[in-house]
């Protein structure tokens, strides 16, 4: 049976400053409604059903992966299984995580991977392509997916295929399956033009298919190491899993599952694909899928222009006007705390850019201003010594937890909807206007027991304002500290 494995972790450099490392792309709505994690779910729900659906995750990020998934209708019941990860340790191990689980459920299940911040723009194609690449998958060989490359890219890895596979040419496979021969890293210019006209040279998509046997026996066979790591989880899964994953994971060797296997595999086979694929991994990719103008831009409603060509102008604050005069091949990207402009052929250095601030510092790599949690936001407005300005979003229905602050008192007025607050031994509700001041070392709770959004503006004053001075008493997510 097929089971999809969505691979949600990645670390926000090179669509930053929108993406930051706690908020990556893969929950941002950079193209549509919907973030990019609910797209490739919803895209998979085309060939498995929800219960088959596995997201591996970061443990920080699974709440907000339940809460994206949660707001698919036909992803809620029953919901897809989120595995989560006490530190990131690259493919191999995630996959090889989920291995574990798939073969625990059922020892002849069909495994497919899939990043969770691509881009398809043929659902019917991916869909039938999918469907080959698992039948091919039954042969108990390893499946990656190479896609048809339509222009020289510097910016994707690169596979070569070798001989046509012999049960590829049977009636049930209408696409030729190639061993592969080896696999490229990301080339330059003239390279990648030189694989693009030799038409022996796909594209590095990261999607795969195997049994999650064969693709354990092959984490034995080339990093046993790793693979005996796996088996010692693997052995607590029913008693003290949380435990043993937080101790033995982080020792994992960080590597690829290309690197660690399937450069080495004499099983790997290569899928040709033309599904209007992406992997939307930079500012460039964003502009190329974007609706563009008569001049070639691509403007947010917020952008006033004269006279620009072939440019990019993104700002996420509708309140904020932009203008813009006579730019060429620039990217402009505009958010609440950061500005990125460069020239449309250098967006690859972004990640210098991040890495210089990292080294720097700078929160900025890390958080954006407004930060998702399951019931809602909250947007840092101003901040300074031994205070913190917010603006606190609330969804209807939902609660933060009950908990209190140690080194912080904080002061809530209501400016939207009502609120129902805990406010040590009181209990209130809360109009427009209306406040509440909370000591600190004082139990406290923020509800929404309204139909609309309930909005508040808190000011918190301390020695120490970290997001880390909480203790948690009870919790609808599972969050409690105690």
């Amino acid at each position: 049976m097929l089971h999809a494995v969505i691979l949600a972790g990645g670390g926000g450099t090179r669509l930053w400053p929108l993406s930051r490392t706690h908020s990556p792309k893969q929950f941002l709505s950079l193209l549509g409604d919907r973030t990019l994690l609910q797209q490739t779910a919803l895209r998979l729900a085309a060939i498995v059903p929800s219960e088959r659906l596995w997201i591996v995750t970061a443990k920080e990020q699974e709440l907000l992966v339940k809460t994206q998934l949660s707001a698919l209708p036909n992803l809620s019941e029953p919901p897809p299984k989120v595995l989560t990860e006490p530190v990131g340790r690259n493919t191999a191990a995630a996959i090889g995580l989920a291995a574990l689980h798939l073969q625990r459920v059922d020892s002849r299940a069909l495994m497919a991977v899939f990043p969770a911040d691509h881009w398809v723009t043929q659902p019917e194609a991916f869909t039938a392509l999918m469907l080959k690449a698992a039948a091919v998958a039954e042969h108990d060989v390893l499946v990656t997916v190479g896609v048809v490359p339509d222009r020289a890219e510097t910016g994707y890895g690169y596979i070569r295929r070798g001989e046509v596979l012999p049960f590829a040419l049977t009636s049930h496979h209408t696409n030729e399956i190639y061993r592969v021969e080896r696999f490229v890293e990301k080339p330059d210019r003239q390279t990648a033009e030189a694989y693009v006209a030799s038409g022996r040279y796909y594209w590095n998509a990261g999607i795969f298919f195997w049994r999650a046997s064969t693709i354990l026996e092959e984490l034995a066979l080339y990093l046993p190491t790793l693979y005996a790591a796996l088996l010692q989880i693997a052995a607590r899964l029913d008693n003290s899993a949380e435990e043993t994953l937080a101790t033995i994971y982080p020792r994992l060797e960080s590597i690829s599952i290309d690197s660690g296997v399937l450069e080495k595999s004499t099983h790997a086979v290569v899928l040709p694909a033309d599904i209007g694929w992406s992997d939307l991994g930079d500012w460039t990719a964003i502009y190329r899928q974007s609706p563009r103008n008569e001049h070639g831009n691509m403007l947010s409603p917020n952008v006033l222009d004269v006279g620009s060509k072939n440019s990019f102008v993104f700002g996420n604050d509708p309140q904020r006007t932009i203008a813009t005069i006579g730019l060429e091949n620039m990217m402009v990207v505009d958010v609440e705390d950061a500005l990125l402009i460069c020239s449309k052929d250098r967006v690859q250095e972004v990640r210098t850019v991040v890495h210089e601030l990292r080294t720097r510092g700078a929160e900025v790599v890390h958080a954006p201003r407004t930060v998702q949690r399951p019931w809602g936001t909250y947007t840092v407005l101003q901040e300074g010594d031994q205070y913190k300005v917010k603006r606190v979003v609330v969804q209807p229905g939902a609660s933060l937890s009950l908990q209190l602050h140690r080194h912080r008192s904080e002061h809530w007025v209501v400016v939207r909807g009502e609120a129902h607050i805990i406010n040590g031994e009181q209990e209130a509700l809360l109009q427009a206007s209306q406040s509440t001041y909370i000591p600190a070392g004082t139990r406290h709770r923020l509800a929404n027991p309204g139909a609309e959004l309930l909005e508040i503006i808190e000011v918190q004053t301390g020695p120490y304002l970290g997001e880390d001075d909480i203790v948690r008493f009870a919790d609808l997510y599972g969050r409690s500290s105690s």
